[in-house]
């Protein structure tokens, strides 16, 4: 009986190859990376921040002015986060579901925020929000102060967080298909209907994963809002600029235990939206 041979194409059975170099090499140079940028400056500033000890940092935290500065700090940027959620999402709607005259250049603006440095993004906020300002001239009228208030950290906040939700939301958005839209009318659903049970449910890990962006890139803004907020004590300071003074008063372990503080909270805060979204897609596995 004559024996059957099977032809196998060249390389068959090995693993395929890549165009970056070794495993192990990959591997030793983004920890490296991996350590040098990131983990190191952190073990600098835990250690740093535990020369004081513990009843030194519990004290340098709940000092009435540091208890003000996270206090607005978490309260703007929560503002923030909540408008770019709505009108990021808005934004990246309109520029996926629509075609009008200059869509390419809104779509470019989306990204100004992050070329733009933040300090003069801090300026330009400012002179348009001054009492004698283009917008904050009409708004003086009424009686709302922007500059100088914790409205003005809103604003700064918002506008260099922004690209973060359009740019998150605005895949998930040009990858749906249609299909699931269409056959959700054909049964008769509503508009609203359709995005709140076909839409959003989709695009909800996502829009979460950049509205919690925005909110940790408001936690940690401090060139745009120094400039708008007039830092006044128990009413405009951050903890950024709080913990700027220290360093300026050389008071090095009191910046490190207030930096730690919200490091920790913004790790934190990234945990549980992490553990949201796993649910999420484990609840999504489930209806499936």
């Amino acid at each position: 009986m004559p024996r059957l041979r099977f032809a196998f194409p060249a390389g068959a059975g090995r693993a395929p190859r890549s165009v970056i170099p070794g495993f192990r090499l990959s591997l030793g140079l983004t920890l490296l990376y991996l350590g040098l940028i990131v983990l190191l400056p952190i073990g600098a500033l835990l250690l740093k921040a535990a020369d004081v000890g513990f009843w030194g940092y519990i004290a340098i935290i709940t000092s009435p002015r540091t208890l003000a500065s996270f206090q607005i700090t978490i309260a703007t940027a929560a503002a923030a986060a909540l408008f770019n959620a709505v009108y990021g999402l808005g934004l990246a709607w309109v520029l996926v579901r629509y075609e009008f005259p200059g869509k390419r250049l809104l779509d470019a603006m989306v990204d100004v925020p992050f070329a733009l440095p933040t300090a003069v993004a801090g300026l330009a906020l400012t002179a348009l929000f001054a009492k004698n300002g283009w917008f904050g001239a009409p708004l003086a009228q009424w009686g709302i102060q922007v500059a100088y208030a914790p409205a003005g950290i809103v604003c700064a906040m918002a506008f260099t967080s922004i690209p973060f939700v359009v740019r998150t939301v605005q895949p998930v958005l040009e990858d749906m298909e249609p299909e699931l839209e269409e056959a959700a009318a054909t049964l008769g659903a509503s508009d609203l209907r359709i995005f709140r049970s076909v839409i959003f449910p989709t695009l909800f890990p996502a829009f979460l994963a950049g509205t919690s962006l925005a909110f940790a890139r408001s936690l940690g803004e401090f060139g745009a809002v120094v400039f708008i907020a007039g830092n006044q004590p128990f009413r405009t300071e951050i903890v950024a600029l709080l913990t700027f003074i220290r360093l300026e008063e050389y008071d090095y372990a009191a910046a490190a235990a207030i930096a730690v503080t919200m490091l920790a909270l913004a790790f934190l805060m990234l945990l549980v939206v992490n553990a949201v979204q796993a649910w999420h897609q484990r609840s999504a596995l489930g209806e499936g």
